[in-house]
């Protein structure tokens, strides 16, 4: 069982990783390591797997952000570093559009060899303290002006984790610009396909041969699923912990935050599933989490799940689990940068 479980492991080759949240939390001071991190990162240098970081950091430059990773004890290179300012330089000369930059001051060296002269697209990024109202009424308006408003967002997340606490990312920034002008953004960025591909182009090995490692279900994980990959969710950064568990085992469902009976008597076969695998394993396959949709649709035939609320919650734990092509992972994640050692070991040769 043990070697079946591992058998897509044998034929990984590079691993994407996230940064805010896996390897470090930022904050005052350039941030900290996560506890095991920079040995995780030696660890997997030295196997042969190749590695790539796969961020959507728009604080500061690619040569910035990997001089801070040196400091913290990371030996990456600034060619490891995918991150989404290059990619939007590239979109913006390939479809000649003139950016106005609602972004971090310290990401502005990134846009030198852009024409910035009378905008007609809006670009938005992390900007921190420069998210004022003034700051982001000017771009409201540019983009209400426009004939054909562009927006073009680095990234989508929520929220991310600094060491002083949570902290709101550029998707709530960006949801609100889409509100008002009734528009829809372009992500240059996690989840986007496209951006995946690039890191998966730059890293050198297919999509069935590498594994992505974040801290967020939807940026990370699924963002990867959609591209091919397999992906791991780790319990660090802006991972929360549920309001609910399986018994026995402590294993967690990364997509679902309902509670009640219907649910608790659906999630009991994981339970019992996630018993037979064993620790070491990462993954629950995609043929066992059918296994239990399956019996709960059963259930619900029988009447052994009777209750009318128990089809919405089944619906909404399907929509959870399902992403384009794909399911989300059952993570059984140890704490910390030790899921990057976990996978290391499975993916040695």
């Amino acid at each position: 069982m043990a070697e079946r479980g591992r058998g897509w492991a044998r034929a990984v080759r590079g691993l994407l990783l996230d940064v805010n949240g896996v390897l470090y939390d930022s904050g005052a001071g350039g941030g900290v390591p996560i506890a095991g991190s920079v040995e995780a990162v030696r660890r997997i240098k030295a196997s042969g797997l190749k590695l790539q970081l796969c961020t959507n950091e728009t604080q500061a430059t690619r040569e910035s952000f990997a001089r801070k990773l040196r400091a913290l004890g990371f030996d990456i290179a600034v060619s490891q570093v995918t991150a989404p300012a290059p990619a939007a330089c590239h979109l913006l000369r390939e479809r000649s559009l003139r950016p106005h930059l609602l972004v971090h001051h310290d990401l502005v060296p990134e846009f030198a060899e852009v024409d910035k002269t009378n905008p007609n697209c809006v670009v938005l990024g992390d900007a921190a303290e420069n998210f004022t109202y003034a700051n982001l009424n000017e771009a409201f308006r540019l983009l209400i002006g426009m004939e054909k408003p562009v927006l073009i967002s680095l990234g989508k997340g929520r929220y991310y984790k600094e060491t002083d606490g949570l902290k709101l990312d550029v998707g709530a920034y960006m949801k609100a610009l889409e509100y008002a002008c009734d528009i829809q953004a372009e992500v240059v960025g996690k989840p986007s396909k496209r951006f995946f591909e690039s890191a998966l182009a730059e890293l050198g090995v297919p999509p069935e041969q590498a594994i992505m490692i974040g801290d967020d279900i939807v940026n990370d994980v699924g963002g990867a699923q959609q591209c091919g990959m397999r992906a791991l969710q780790v319990r660090t950064g802006k991972y929360r912990r549920l309001q609910w568990s399986i018994p026995s085992g402590g294993a967690f469902l990364n997509a679902c935050p309902l509670q009640n009976t219907e649910l608790h008597q659906l999630v009991q076969p994981l339970a019992a599933l996630m018993n037979s695998i064993p620790k070491e394993n990462h993954f629950i396959s995609v043929k066992m989490q059918m296994r239990v949709l399956k019996c709960a649709v059963e259930r619900a035939q029988l009447g052994q799940l009777h209750n009318l609320s128990f089809t919405r919650n089944f619906l909404f734990l399907k929509h959870r689990f399902l992403l384009s092509a794909g399911l989300f992972p059952v993570a059984k994640c140890p704490p910390g940068s030790l899921v990057l050692q976990g996978v290391l070991s499975d993916c040695s040769h």
